[in-house]
């Protein structure tokens, strides 16, 4: 068993190897000393392999070094030849170790910070120009040839190692984070799905597209402005979706810029590469802080929604807590009717008829106090008929028309069934609030209550509208000392702003504002379910 298990591990090994050696290969191929692909093949490889296959990655470089240093033995020498050897990946293993262990290169809010990766590209991009160099060094001029420019050749290496690295490794990260969280047989729905993803096919393909053919068909002048101008798909994508728009959109304009090159070593594609690298550069730092605004925008919105689904869960429980007092209360009233009917038919015979008919008169006024204490914290008839009968013939009803107050309901729409109990009991309660506190000016004679309910994009929503009216003759007729305490003790009586907290809980909206003869109060409530 352990000697198909060790076997099985150098497979891995050797397949790591192979697959490094084979990518480092070709992308070796395609590379030249200011746009040097393999550079960001090295750090990719370092930044997501784990540990434990670093030596097969030395051992894959190792292949393509050694074939590269025997066949350019007799025209280099063997110091050459032995320098080449050396594999630049391993001069990176200490600077990505550091990274990955000392800094917070991989963070758990975003994946990635983008200024360790960024300080990383530029270190080891400085330690393969310093390898370059000190190989250059060694490397036998041929008579006749230019003498060589070593702040030229540092310059282009260096450019070209730190291109690479964000040409490929944004990119290759990005790809790994979505890997990550997504199956393979469920990429292609996702990408189907993505914003990044349609964007990047639509609007940065075609304009880069477009800025190439510009670039090959125009003069050298127009040919750097449109360079110049691949920056902005860049740019429009880093600010829509933080780094990861920046990574593919620095991906394509790099490849863009090389396309436009008409010969290697061209000026004005190096001035094309130093601007796109700056561009790249700077818009993954912007990209990352944009990720991480849109991370808590994400996360507040999430928050809001949970915080909102707690307040509807206990708006909910103690709608229930009221319906099993009122319930309670039903109950109790029921049983001291029965105990006072029970009490009274035996010492009738032996009370006077004027303490009896005190005695009942006290006993209906205390049964009378309790049925509309229980009314008020549940509506009895809420059972039989819902929320139409409780607005029509409840204990608001009831209350306004004896005191005095005309007062009609009226319901519209097909949505009203479709509505929770929790959104229905909270329109009752919305309308009580809001005609006590449009009774509390008592400035009232008329009051008219219109709900509305409907569909919208899946989720059903009511409107609740109060329109208060005054009636001079009628004012002064009506008895506000009977209903306002009724009233007060019906509702909270806390004003405009409980009900804008109350309607804010079904993600609500409350508007009041002034009638010619009163005022109209409109509450809009949406259903989340």
């Amino acid at each position: 068993m352990r000697k198909g298990a060790g076997s099985s591990v150098w497979l891995r090994h050797l397949a790591v190897a192979a697959a490094y050696a084979a990518a480092f290969a070709l992308l070796r191929e395609i590379s030249f000393s200011h746009w040097v692909l393999f550079a960001g093949l090295r750090l990719g490889a370092l930044l997501l392999v784990p540990y434990r296959y670093w030596p097969a990655l030395l051992a894959g470089e190792l292949v393509p070094l050694g074939y590269t240093s025997l066949n350019c033995l007799p025209e280099f020498g063997w110091l050459w030849s032995v320098l080449i050897l050396v594999p630049p990946i391993g001069l990176a293993m200490p600077v990505v170790w550091v990274c990955r262990e000392r800094l917070p290169l991989f963070s758990a809010q975003d994946g990635v910070d983008m200024g360790v990766l960024l300080l990383c590209a530029l270190l080891v991009s400085i330690v393969w120009t310093a390898m370059n160099l000190g190989t250059m060094a060694v490397t036998p001029i041929p008579a006749g040839y230019p003498p060589l420019s070593y702040t030229v050749l540092a310059s282009r290496w260096f450019l070209g190692n730190y291109l690479g690295v964000l040409t490929v490794v944004p990119l290759a990260l990005l790809v790994r984070q979505e890997l990550a969280v997504t199956p393979w047989r469920q990429l292609w729905a996702r990408l189907s799905e993505s914003r990044l993803f349609l964007e990047s096919v639509s609007l940065l393909l075609p304009s880069l597209a477009l800025l190439v053919w510009l670039g090959l068909v125009a003069t050298a002048d127009m040919r750097q402005v449109a360079r110049m101008a691949m920056f902005l798909p860049v740019a429009g994508l880093a600010l829509r979706h933080g780094w990861r728009g920046a990574a593919v959109g620095g991906t394509a304009a790099s490849i863009a810029v090389v396309l436009t090159m008409p010969a290697k070593y061209d000026h004005g594609t190096l001035l094309g590469q130093v601007f796109i690298a700056f561009t790249i550069t700077t818009m993954l730092l912007l990209g990352a802080r944009i990720a991480a605004l849109l991370q808590r925008e994400r996360q507040e919105r999430v928050d809001a929604r949970l915080a909102l689904a707690l307040a509807q869960r206990n708006v909910h429980l103690n709608e229930l807590q009221l319906q099993q007092t009122s319930f309670a209360l039903e109950q109790i009233r029921e049983t001291v009717q029965s105990t006072y009917g029970q009490m009274m038919a035996r010492l009738r015979h032996s009370l006077p008829s004027t303490d009896e008919r005190n005695y009942h008169r006290q006993a209906v006024v205390a049964q009378e106090q309790m049925y509309r204490l229980a009314d008020s914290l549940y509506p009895q008839v809420w059972r039989e008929r819902g929320l139409p009968g409780a607005l029509r013939e409840g204990a608001m009803a009831r209350m306004l028309s004896e005191a005095g107050i005309a007062y009609w309901c009226d319901f519209r729409g097909s949505g009203l069934g479709r509505l929770s109990s929790t959104v229905l009991i909270a329109l009752y309660r919305l309308a009580c609030e809001a005609v006590a506190y449009l009774c509390s000016r008592r400035n009232v004679s008329e009051l008219r209550v219109r709900v509305r309910c409907g569909v919208s994009n899946g989720r059903c929503w009511a409107v609740l509208c109060i329109d208060s009216h005054a009636n001079v003759e009628r004012l002064g007729r009506i008895r506000w000392e009977e209903l306002q305490p009724r009233l007060s003790r019906t509702t909270g009586g806390m004003g405009l702003e409980a009900i804008r907290d109350r309607a804010e809980i079904f993600e609500g909206k409350v508007h009041a504002r002034p009638l010619r003869d009163g005022q109209r109060i409109s509450i809009l409530l949406v259903d989340p379910g």
